[in-house]
Parts: C-alpha cells; structure tokens; sequence
C-alpha cells in the first residue's frame, strides 16, 4: 500500500506545527470540535484494547478556574523553584504566566482519567499517553491551541472534589484547548540524527 502523497503531507504538518500552547483568546470551541477530538482520542491504542479513558471537559469558568488554581498553587508551593536552572527565564516566565491564569482562559480543559477497574493502575500509562497524544494533536489538527500539563493533578482529592471523580478514575493529564492568543513557529527540536541508532546504541543512523 503505497502513501497518499496528500495525506502524508497533512499529518507532517500537524505534527511539525504541534507546539505547548500557553495563552488563549476567549473565542469558544464549539461542541461538535470537541466531540471530534475525543473522537481521535479514541482511536488511540490501549492493551488489550480495554480502553480505559474518560475525558472530564470542564467549560464551565468557575470550575475551570477552581481546576488551574491548584496548579497556581503547586506552582507557589515549590514546582516553580524546581524549574530553576533546568530550563531558560523565558521559559520559566512563559509557564509562569500560564499556570497563574493562562491556561485558565482557555475555553475548555479536559482532564485525562485512567479507569482503573478496566486496567491495572500500575500499568495503566501506555494505555493513556497515546490518547493524550491524540488530543493535543487533533487540537493542532483544528487550528486550536494546546498543552500537556500534569501539575493540577497532584493535589488529588482537591481535583476529584471539583469533579466528582470517583476513586476508581485516575486522573493523568489537564489539557487547556482553545483558540491561540499568539502564532508560534514550528516545534524546535534535535536532529533525529542525534537520537536515532542503527543496530545497536552508538552506531549513527
């Protein structure tokens, strides 16, 4: 089966335009947007194909914000303190502003949960990173914006008392979608050269 030349070309330019969202306008998503990217989300590989996701979408501005205030205090508490000499003021700034109100601004959060009666908790991650995966990339795929967080899932009693999750439901990841604020390039990245092996480790590919 040989490659549709259209086809590929689109998937290289989602993947390559793919990028960590971190300010938002307030332009809303609309629904059947949202419904296509769980949709894709989906379509994601699981282990025995268990399936074991379930997408909270919080639209809702309060509840949002009661979602992104315990980042904010994560943040406080010593997460950002832990950035430091690790990544450049630039960034640490960027993901400042972002985690104290950017990705609250965003029109929909959806937070990733792992059910942990369909799969065992302790080997539940290769069956929800590829759907988080999904997510982000079917968002770039729409013209929105995205990003990965995990910070606001630590305090977790607090996110299942905002949410009603019961204990069975894991949650992994809070991904801020919407419209972006601002136009950003291309990811950056190493050469795959620099990554990438032929055989065995050390022989350049």
């Amino acid at each position: 089966m040989s490659a549709d030349p259209t086809e590929l070309a689109a998937v290289q330019s989602v993947l390559r335009r793919q990028r960590a969202h971190r300010s938002f306008t307030d332009e809303a998503v609309d629904e059947p947007t949202i419904t296509d990217i769980l949709d894709l989300a989906t379509r994601a590989p699981s282990a025995q194909n268990t399936q074991p996701w379930e997408f909270v979408v919080v639209q809702d501005a309060e509840r949002r914000a009661a979602i992104w205030e315990l980042a904010a205090r994560l943040w406080e508490m010593g997460a950002k303190d832990a950035t430091d000499g690790k990544v450049d003021d630039h960034m640490t700034s960027d993901v400042e502003q972002a985690v104290l109100g950017g990705f609250a601004k965003a029109p929909v959060s959806v937070v990733v949960c792992a059910d942990t009666e369909r799969w065992p908790a302790n080997l539940m991650d290769s069956s929800i990173w590829p759907a988080i995966q999904n997510i982000m990339t079917a968002a770039t795929a729409h013209g929105l914006g995205s990003a990965l967080t995990t910070i606001g899932t630590i305090l977790v009693d607090d996110l299942r008392s905002i949410l009603a999750l019961p204990e069975t439901l894991e949650p992994k990841a809070v991904i801020p979608i919407g419209h972006p604020a601002r136009t950003l390039g291309s990811s950056r990245r190493e050469p795959v050269g620099e990554h990438a092996h032929r055989e065995e480790f050390g022989r350049a590919w």
